[in-house]
């Protein structure tokens, strides 16, 4: 909404564990589409924010210190790895980078790096235990494209497997 808040809500009870007001950096302030997706809580417990039309992520401790920066492009979501990585998906740029804590890309799929298989709208990613990657992308609003909705890869870029069911998963 417009400001944003970041919530941590209690589904047993309904109480908000944590609520804090998030500065607005939308382009337009009538429109709250592009603001903050998929935020996330580290295993460490600080917050991780995706801007989506800022083009960042920011890492905030539990006082809402500012502990890590990165400028992203049109960052959807966003992991914090085991490693300490941190795992995100570039939307409608299609690819997935696994940037370090110095801000450095250590591996990526770009939207043409798999044999075959076009990335248009990546908006969320994963890493398994198995070290191979989950990629959900879809096709956005072009309707002619139909790519794969979703990818494993291993982390040489290898394809595990794909879905790709249009008629069944539309």
């Amino acid at each position: 909404g417009l400001p944003p808040h970041f919530y941590i809500i209690n589904k047993a009870t309904g109480e908000k564990i944590v609520s804090h007001e998030l500065p607005t950096f939308t382009n337009s302030v009538k429109s709250i589409h592009t603001q903050f997706r998929n935020c996330r809580v580290t295993a460490q417990g600080t917050y991780l924010l995706g801007n989506l039309d800022k083009g960042t992520i920011d890492e905030y401790d539990k006082d809402w210190n500012l502990i890590w920066h990165y400028d992203a492009i049109r960052p959807w979501s966003e992991v914090r790895l085991k490693n300490g990585n941190t795992l995100i998906p570039g939307d409608n740029r299609g690819f997935v980078h696994e940037v370090n804590p110095k801000g450095e890309i250590v591996w990526a799929i770009e939207t043409n790096s798999l044999p075959g298989i076009i990335l248009h709208d990546v908006q969320t990613a994963d890493r398994l235990a198995n070290g191979d990657t989950i990629i959900c992308n879809r096709g956005g609003s072009n309707k002619t494209l139909n790519p794969p909705q979703v990818i494993e890869v291993t982390p040489d870029k290898k394809i595990v497997w794909v879905l790709q069911d249009y008629k069944d998963l539309p």
